[in-house]
């Protein structure tokens, strides 16, 4: 099915067909259509598919079709999403589609200047993007003028539902018109959010592509079982395989992030890192940094779970393991994008083993254990780990500083080529197999990866040009 058969402005069509795109994913065709008509509609699909491309260009075609009845002027279309990254990737995406439609486009968020956000809002930007908190916070200074709003989104809506958000929104909600068309997306949505929709929604349809818990096929999902003390050892030791060329690294808390970063930047290993106590422009030059292959790891806290959309992610790394298995759908969700091959390890220690089990459960599969070769899972805690030894040479006679070597750190080039990690059977481990564990120390004989944003591939639908700032 052609971009041309779904009813879009020709405008907009020259602007994919400029993109080089001309078939859309399966959510968009399955969503477009129905949000053109007008209806509230709920959109489901795993990360990477182009949901974003799903509300954007049904709302774009209804704005042009406003101004050639002049009855723009005001902001019609509101989209909500919980983090900055996400709402500068959502802006990069419009741009790119209405390159050809004289729309204003404003974003609002915080962790800059409010005066540019206050002067959007005056002006009645077209369309909106925005996080609830800085958008609540210059609504309640009698900011925005949102009477004549036809079309409320909200992106990654099972996060935006959920109890920390739901406040703010409920706020926001109530200051806009009845009637308007209510559209939510997200990879993830459970059947008790699911619920909390038809507070907002008036009949929604909804659309579901795959199944509703699932990550992307495309991932490689293993688990590392380490004790939370060599777990920064055991990050290192995987770095010294090039293969591990983009790798975004989670964290429970800043703190956390703070620490790795410190400890392979202490062994030579670029990093940045992303999370809430960074300034907007940190979190800009993290992202432009790790996106332009300056830094080789980005360490971040569920913050970037949902908004980083980076060309090309090798690996995603649990080093923390989420509570909750929506959380680490969306982590993993930043490999493997568009049908890419990517790879998702997780850290789990004797704590994390009641969360694994849950998120087997949901995700209905088993998790393949591994052991990486060459790595001394004996050390105790507070001793050195010498994570630049991979081989452990027997102590000859007469060296008798041999022991103090082994365990002391060699900082000036821990990052050496290593053997591929040795795979052990999962303990009820189904629906991944032994074929993911294999290629794991060495991805060199994998395909290419295709360019991809939010899913959307080249050849097949639209791909806005990627911004160093997003």
């Amino acid at each position: 099915m052609p971009f041309r058969s779904l009813g879009l402005d020709p405008r907009i069509l020259q602007a994919i067909q400029e993109a080089g795109y001309t078939e859309p994913t399966p959510i968009q065709a399955a969503a477009i259509p129905q949000i053109l008509t007008g209806q509230d509609l709920i959109g489901i699909a795993q990360t990477g598919t182009g949901k974003t491309a799903a509300f954007t260009l049904p709302i774009l075609t209804h704005l042009a079709s406003l101004q050639g009845q002049g009855r723009m002027r005001s902001t019609k279309a509101l989209i909500l999403a919980p983090t900055r990254e996400l709402v500068a990737q959502i802006k990069d995406n419009i741009d790119a589609y209405a390159k050809h439609l004289p729309l204003r486009v404003a974003m609002i968020f915080g962790g800059v200047g409010e005066r540019p956000q206050i002067q959007a809002l005056r002006d009645g930007a077209d369309i909106i993007i925005a996080t609830p908190g800085r958008l609540i916070d210059l609504m309640g200074q009698r900011h925005g003028n949102f009477s004549n709003l036809e079309c409320l989104v909200l992106d990654e809506a099972d996060r935006m539902l959920d109890m920390g958000f739901l406040p703010s929104i409920k706020r926001i909600v109530k200051a806009l018109p009845s009637r308007r068309q209510t559209l939510m997306f997200s990879a993830t949505l459970s059947r008790e959010i699911e619920a909390l929709t038809h507070e907002f929604q008036q009949r929604p349809k909804t659309v579901q592509i795959g199944k509703r818990s699932n990550p992307a096929e495309s991932v490689t999902q293993l688990v590392y079982e380490v004790p939370q003390h060599l777990k920064s050892p055991l990050l290192l030791h995987l770095l010294v395989d090039p293969s591990f060329n983009t790798v975004l690294v989670f964290a429970k808390m800043k703190h956390g992030a703070d620490r790795i970063a410190r400890y392979l930047d202490s062994y030579g290993v670029k990093t940045a890192t992303l999370h809430s106590n960074r300034t907007q422009n940190q979190r800009l030059r993290a992202l432009a940094d790790f996106k332009s292959g300056a830094v080789r790891v980005l360490i971040a806290t569920d913050i970037a779970a949902r908004g980083i959309d980076v060309d090309g992610i090798s690996h995603v790394i649990n080093y923390d393991f989420p509570k909750a298995p929506e959380d680490y759908i969306h982590r993993i969700g930043r490999t493997g994008r568009a049908q890419a091959i990517g790879d998702a390890i997780s850290f789990v220690t004797k704590e994390d083993h009641g969360s694994l089990k849950a998120l087997e459960r949901f995700i209905n599969r088993g998790l393949i254990r591994k052991q990486a070769e060459g790595f001394d899972y004996t050390v105790s805690p507070g001793a050195n780990h010498d994570v630049a030894q991979r081989e452990r040479k027997p102590r000859q006679p007469g060296d008798q500083n041999q022991s103090t070597r082994n365990s002391r750190p060699n900082r000036s080039n821990p990052i050496n080529p290593r053997g591929r990690d040795s795979q052990r059977s999962s303990g009820g481990g189904t629906g991944g197999g032994s074929g993911q564990g294999q290629g794991q120390g060495n991805r060199s004989n994998r395909p290419n990866r295709p360019e991809q944003t939010g899913g959307l591939r080249r050849g097949e639908s639209p791909r806005p040009p990627r911004s160093p700032q997003s």
